[in-house]
């Protein structure tokens, strides 16, 4: 089994094999927390326009996500797991769209054998599912900051993902260390920028806060996540 891990946009466009998509901050972290909160599936799209008429058209009841970090004009919610952490999602469907982490999603479905939308909450769960099939190509796209800035929250959740696909239990504590110690987790501190809630980080640096993956398929054109509980 090769295990490849690869950054950005251009990362996704160019996965192969079973395929990871990273975003620890925020988009992944929120999207467990939505299934977690009880949502049937997740649509994941590119656009607001796409999210607000898909919802418009009564295929999903809560559009959630960020352009530049906020709530756009019409979303229920932001790309915020602790905004989301009290509400009760029980068998609606949400869609999502984010600046990297659903772009990610999207320019990767059409070449993964399978396809996982992953961050730090989910990680161990992530790794078994990946391996479940043997796959023989594992590729891990860490998607940074808009999905054309390397961060250090994906980039190490992908070196822990690595770790764990490959037999080695990692360093969870570490991984957090290192994550606080970077500039990306400071801006949730800024006082500037109310939705960014320092809490966000908390939650995301959790890691196997959740007990299962997030796995995608196409339906009817669209990526949708569900829940996947890896034997």
């Amino acid at each position: 089994m090769q295990v490849v891990i690869d950054s950005l946009v251009e990362g996704a466009g160019r996965a192969t094999g079973v395929v990871a998509v990273i975003d620890v901050f925020r988009a992944f972290t929120s999207a467990a927390m939505v299934l977690a909160n009880g949502a049937s599936h997740i649509v994941m799209v590119r656009s607001v326009e796409e999210a607000l008429e898909l919802r418009q058209a009564g295929l999903g009841q809560f559009c959630i996500g960020e352009v530049g970090g906020r709530a756009p004009d019409g979303f229920d919610f932001g790309n915020s797991p602790f905004e989301i952490a009290s509400v009760e999602f029980h068998g609606k469907t949400v869609i999502q769209r984010t600046s990297a982490g659903t772009q990610g999603i999207v320019l990767a479905s059409s070449r993964a054998e399978r396809l996982y939308a992953a961050s730090l909450v989910t990680a161990n769960a992530t790794a078994r599912a990946v391996l479940s099939g043997s796959p023989q190509t594992v590729t891990l796209v860490a998607m940074g900051g808009e999905g054309v800035k390397r961060t250090d929250e994906d980039e190490l959740c992908a070196i822990h993902l690595r770790n764990r696909i490959e037999g080695r239990s990692g360093d969870p504590k570490a991984v957090r260390r290192l994550v606080l110690a970077g500039g990306e987790a400071q801006r949730f501190h800024d006082p500037t920028r109310p939705y960014l809630h320092p809490e966000d980080v908390d939650i995301a640096l959790d890691v196997d806060r959740y007990d299962f993956a997030v796995r995608v398929e196409i339906e009817e054109g669209r990526p949708v996540a569900r829940m996947e509980h890896p034997a």
